[in-house]
């Protein structure tokens, strides 16, 4: 592929040289790169122009304002958008089916769940988000939400290669704002919820929704569906709004969804027993996963298999199938005195308050809460935090999560300014030992906030850290 397969005019004098890849870190620039010079929040990758250069990259997409020098200045208003479309036409083919989950908490088990009830219906399938990428053989960390754009397009052509058609991947709220999920058909997307999160990023709970919103108003295809869990009562119907303008089609779900109506939901020993209204008529379903968001989960995953042909029988029949997705609500093991401890990603006020009403049905005695916050995120919802799981709880544990360039007792502080009554214990492993010596018989333990991490991020270090692996170990 050359330049002027990918530019239709080039500028008079320009070389029509041979591109032999992208790259927006200049030290992955190879001779023949097409270099991307973004702005961001701590670093100017227009820094790097020269280097990328001297690397020997032979076009650079920048600013109009950029300095380009020894190399093809493509210029555009959102240079980010721009690469990402170029870069799509090199990568391209990606597989033929491709969905998106957007919201704040949800997004990975709905990807995961999604691409398992793809697979029993015999369809080669694969998920892309937190958990890296997933097939049904492998997993590979890629170590964000939503990777780069390079990267995310180059697993896509992999994926295709090996032959997966159809992959569900996860659009954060950074990944949208940052172009880092473009340039491919979408046919279908996702809304599961939206609570405080990010603003130290996004800066307003306004710009956090707007953000989101790009996948409906402009990455999901116009012919495309949209799948809205209902039941957000201060978002669900503006999202509704916004696939309505551009004439999505639409699946809503929920207690109050219209094509997947949550009639009841009733907790069973390992899971628990929905009635849902879909096509005029009413479904039983035995789901294996415990908490009504993992009900949320997979109603979501559900209709995005339904938008992409799946049909509403079959779908329902293989809930019943479904595996619990790594650090979502994941047993990790039940202590010797006969108490189990559950590991979940919950690392905002919604969604500890999820993980805690999820097992709260489950517990005879008491629920332990352990959680932290992590440094250099935003530091609003640390009290709030600390007010659901002491609300929620019958004993909480207030201890450290990736406090990464903050003090861990600054963090612990402001959690605790909510929690009143709260343990505070420094160190995560031996607030787990704590934590699992309390607990009885008919406790059970919830380790909240880092879920399938293996890692804890302390100053510029990441130390191995899994919160599964530590609770067994303490249990023994």
């Amino acid at each position: 592929m050359r330049l002027s397969d990918l530019i239709s005019s080039l500028p008079a004098g320009a070389e029509d040289a041979a591109v032999s890849g992208f790259a927006i870190d200049n030290r992955k620039v190879a001779p023949g790169t097409i270099f991307g010079a973004f702005q961001g929040a701590r670093v100017n990758g227009e820094d790097f122009i020269p280097a990328a250069i001297a690397a020997g990259a032979i076009a650079v997409v920048a600013r109009h304002e950029a300095k380009v020098d020894g190399a093809l200045h493509i210029k555009a208003d959102e240079p980010r958008r721009l690469f990402a479309s170029l870069a799509s036409q090199y990568y391209a083919p990606f597989p033929q089916t491709v969905v998106a989950v957007t919201g704040t908490n949800g997004k990975t088990s709905t990807v995961e769940l999604t691409r398992q009830l793809w697979r029993m219906m015999g369809h080669s399938s694969a998920s892309i988000g937190t958990l890296g990428v997933t097939t049904s053989v492998d997993q590979v960390s890629t170590g964000l939400t939503t990777p780069d754009i390079v990267t995310f397009l180059s697993n896509m052509a992999g994926l295709a290669k090996e032959g997966v058609s159809h992959v569900a991947y996860e659009a954060s709220s950074h990944g949208l704002a940052q172009y880092r999920s473009e340039g491919l058909r979408v046919v279908a997307g996702a809304f599961t919820n939206l609570t405080r999160d990010h603003l130290d990023y996004h800066g307003t709970m306004d710009m956090y929704f707007a953000a989101k919103m790009r996948l409906f108003d402009e990455v999901l295809a116009s012919d495309g569906t949209a799948v809205i869990w209902a039941d957000d009562e201060d978002y669900s119907g503006a999202v509704i709004e916004h696939a309505s303008l551009r004439k999505l089609k639409l699946i809503t779900v929920g207690t109050k969804g219209t094509t997947l109506k949550l009639v009841s939901r009733t907790p069973t020993q390992l899971g628990q027993t929905l009635m849902i209204e879909a096509e005029g008529a009413t479904h039983k379903v035995e789901l294996p996963l415990i908490g009504a968001y993992q009900a949320a989960n997979a109603l979501t995953a559900t209709g995005l298999v339904l938008a992409t042909g799946g049909a509403l029988k079959d779908v329902l029949g293989l809930l019943a199938r479904v595996q619990p997705v790594r650090g979502r609500l994941e047993r990790a093991v039940i202590t010797r005195a006969g108490a189990p401890v559950y590991v979940d990603y919950a690392h905002t006020p919604d969604g500890l308050q999820a993980a805690i009403e999820a097992l709260r049905p489950h517990t005879r005695g008491r629920l332990i809460t352990l959680f932290g916050a992590g440094g250099d995120r935003d530091a609003g919802k640390r009290p709030m935090m600390g007010r659901v799981a002491s609300d929620l709880s019958d004993v909480v544990i207030v201890t450290d999560d990736n406090p990464r360039g903050e003090d861990p007792q600054v963090i612990r502080s402001a959690i605790m300014a909510g929690a009143p009554g709260a343990r505070e214990i420094g160190g995560r492993r031996v607030a787990i030992a704590a934590a699992i010596a309390e607990a009885g018989a008919d406790d059970i333990v919830l380790l909240a906030g880092k879920g399938h991490e293996q890692g804890q991020i302390i100053g510029d270090r990441v130390l191995p850290f899994d919160d599964v692996t530590v609770a067994r170990e303490c249990a023994a």
